[in-house]
């Protein structure tokens, strides 16, 4: 049972009223009386909730921000339902308006359609549906919760796709799809063209000349059916949350980004991706992946705050990859690389390309620059020494054959992409 709103509207009213014509007491309690048959005679004549049974219908999966429409359909096998309903979900689902008035009549159904707009990637579930049935009077109320399970699941946003159409150009470019053919070793030859100036004399094909009229060069395109494979880290440091023009969002999402745009260039580069995410297991993984069977796999992932354990990675990278490949590690550049990782370079590093991907914190790179005051002057310094950390880390990498990329939340996914093309076009993969 519930009140309204109006029952307390009414109650003062008669008590105000009552109050003018009887001894204070007297009418209070006539109010009282009055009001408590009103209520009973509401509760009575309002439709029951139990019986009701409900349906869904609608989205299953959105992008993170953006909106999608779930259908809620009452089925009344009863009399005639008026009041309020409200279906619940969890905060981060976004909801836009989780209370409609509903009107269903005796063994009718109504179909009521809410919107989302979730604010987290992951699973976002359905909690409760509660009914308010009012009265004719509109006193008083019965009200009732159902379990009416429904999951939507906020994917990544990809937000990096927008760089995917100056990348695919370049990509053309070294395809030969475009003049400006690239020449040089572990490249696939493509096919043979007159020698205009500027062309490398290395590329000059003499037999083929000596059967010409022309000087004959031979053009190349990168190789293609290559293997990608990458291993996002979902360890602890890849809970840290990073600020940037998205808002502060965890390492794990933005090294999701960076790892979207690149399967979808290395795609369309026709190199097969496989996917691993690791901690101190596999937590998922996808092998000949696409941008939808990973955006489906990253969904559901969060942090686990754990260490992350590079030996068993580098194990399950060498029994997963038969053939040489070149292998992304979206990680943190922290000093438990050099323990945890640097020994196991050699192995690695000896049966595949190993390329670090890491997200830097634009917090840092701010409080480097401050000058301002004593206190501003101490963090600038302590900022100043984790830089030199990282770069001492890349220098240290470098030394032992890893490419690294080192960048900002809003550069990284770019960055990752402009060094795989540029792996490829010195013919490395």
């Amino acid at each position: 049972m519930a009140l309204t709103g109006r029952a307390g509207l009414l109650a003062l009213v008669g008590v105000l009223v009552v109050g003018l014509l009887l001894p204070s007491w007297q009418g209070i309690l006539v109010v009282l009386a009055v009001l408590l048959v009103c209520v009973a005679v509401d509760l009575v004549l309002a439709a029951s909730v139990k019986a009701l049974t409900f349906s869904r219908a609608g989205s299953t999966s959105v992008r993170t921000g953006e909106l999608c429409t779930v259908q809620l359909t009452v089925h009344n096998p009863g009399r005639r339902v008026r009041g309020v309903l409200r279906d619940a979900w969890a905060p981060s689902a976004g909801v836009v308006q989780d209370r409609i008035d509903i009107d269903v009549p005796a063994r009718g159904a109504r179909t009521a359609s809410f919107e989302l707009r979730p604010v987290r990637r992951g699973d976002r579930k359905a909690d409760r549906v509660s009914v308010r049935s009012v009265g004719p009077l509109g006193i008083a109320a019965r009200q009732g919760s159902h379990e009416v399970p429904w999951t939507v699941r906020a994917l990544p946003p990809f937000h990096s796709r927008r760089h995917l159409p100056p990348l695919l150009e370049r990509l053309r470019e070294l395809d030969g799809r475009r003049a400006s053919l690239i020449r040089g070793a572990g490249t696939e030859f493509d096919s043979l063209r007159a020698y205009v100036i500027g062309d490398d004399v290395r590329s000059i094909d003499w037999r083929a000349s000596a059967r010409s009229s022309d000087v004959v060069v031979r053009t190349w395109r990168p190789e293609r059916d290559r293997q990608v494979t990458i291993v996002l880290d979902t360890a602890r440091t890849s809970a840290g949350r990073v600020d940037g023009a998205l808002g502060g969002l965890p390492r794990l999402d933005t090294s999701m980004d960076a790892a979207l745009l690149l399967s979808a260039l290395a795609a369309q580069a026709r190199d097969q991706v496989d996917f691993v995410a690791f901690s101190q297991k596999v937590r998922a993984s996808v092998p000949r992946a696409t941008v939808p069977t990973l955006v489906q796999a990253m969904a559901p992932l969060e942090a686990e705050l754990v260490e992350f354990d590079a030996r068993a990675a580098v194990a399950e990278v060498l029994r997963r990859a038969g053939r040489r490949s070149l292998v992304v590690l979206l990680t943190t550049l922290d000093p438990s690389i050099e323990h945890g990782l640097l020994p196991l370079l050699p192995v690695l590093a000896s049966r595949h390309h190993l390329l670090i991907a890491s997200v830097a914190d634009p917090a840092v790179h701010a409080m480097a620059s401050g000058r301002g005051d004593l206190e501003a002057v101490y963090s600038a310094a302590a900022a100043e020494r984790t830089l030199a950390e990282r770069r001492r880390l890349t220098a240290l990498l470098a030394r032992h054959g890893v490419d690294v990329v080192d960048a900002l939340p809003d550069d990284l996914p770019r960055a990752l992409a402009d060094r795989y093309l540029s792996l490829k076009a010195a013919g490395k993969l």
